[in-house]
C-alpha cells in the first residue's frame, strides 16, 4: 500500500512532465510552420525587376547602399527592399543582401528565364534597340528585324519587346553595364538558338564567371 501511495504523485509528475514537453514541442513547431508560412507569403514569387535589380547589383561592381539602386533603376526603397529578399530567399543573393550569386544566377537565366517571363515581339513601334538590335549584339548577326523597348525617346523602329518593369529604358539609357546585360537577357528570352548561345557567352564573360 505504502508503495503505491509513493508511486501515484510520481506518475503524476512524470505525466505532467511529459505534457509540458509535448505542449512545447507542439509550440516550437506550430511557430516553425507559422514562420514558413510567413516566409512563403512574403516571398510569393520572383517578380521580373527582381532579375534586373541583380543585374544593377553586378553592373554597379562597386559598395552601393539600397537608395542607389532604388535611384539607378527608378523604383522606391521599399521596392528595392522587397525585391532583395524575394531574391535571398530564392538564393541569388548572400544573406545579408550584398554578394549576388553569380553562377546561381546565370543558371536561371539560362534554363528558366524564357519560361518564367517570357517574351513576344509585338508591333512596331520606336524604342531603344534590345536583343541582337542592341550594340552589344548587333555586329555578330544580321537581320532585317529590328528588336525595340518601346520609348517616346527612341531613334530606331522595330517590334516592340515589353521590358522587365516600367521604367527600365531609363535605367538601361543611364547605365550602359545594365543596358547590355539586359538587351542580352532579352536575346535569351526572344532569340533564336545562335542569338542565345551568343548572349550566354557574353552574359558569362561579364559575370566574370569561369567554368572548368
Amino acid at each position: 500500500m505504502n508503495t503505491n501511495h509513493y508511486a501515484a504523485p510520481l506518475n503524476l509528475d512524470m505525466e505532467s512532465s511529459y505534457n509540458t514537453i509535448l505542449v512545447s514541442k507542439f509550440a516550437i513547431c506550430e511557430f516553425r510552420n507559422n514562420m514558413l508560412y510567413l516566409c512563403m507569403k512574403a516571398h510569393n514569387g520572383m517578380r521580373p525587376h527582381d532579375l534586373v535589380v541583380l543585374l544593377k547589383i553586378i553592373s554597379i561592381d562597386k559598395n552601393w547602399l539600397n537608395k542607389d539602386l532604388a535611384t539607378g533603376l527608378y523604383i522606391s526603397n521599399s521596392e528595392i527592399s522587397e525585391s532583395l529578399n524575394r531574391s535571398m530567399i530564392a538564393k541569388l543573393i548572400s544573406p545579408d543582401k550584398r554578394v549576388v550569386f553569380k553562377t546561381a544566377l546565370y543558371n536561371f537565366i539560362e534554363h528558366g528565364l524564357k519560361f518564367v517571363f517570357p517574351a513576344e515581339p509585338g508591333p512596331i513601334v520606336r524604342g531603344l534597340p534590345t536583343a541582337h538590335s542592341a550594340p552589344i549584339l548587333k555586329d555578330y548577326f544580321v537581320s532585317d528585324e529590328n528588336y525595340v523597348w518601346p520609348s517616346a525617346d527612341g531613334k530606331v523602329k522595330g517590334q516592340a519587346i515589353v521590358p522587365l518593369y516600367p521604367n527600365q529604358v531609363m535605367a538601361a539609357m543611364n547605365d550602359e553595364r545594365l543596358y547590355d546585360k539586359l538587351a542580352l537577357v532579352d536575346a535569351i528570352r526572344v532569340g533564336k538558338v545562335r542569338e542565345q548561345k551568343k548572349a550566354l557567352e557574353l552574359l558569362k564573360k561579364s559575370f566574370e564567371l569561369v567554368y572548368a
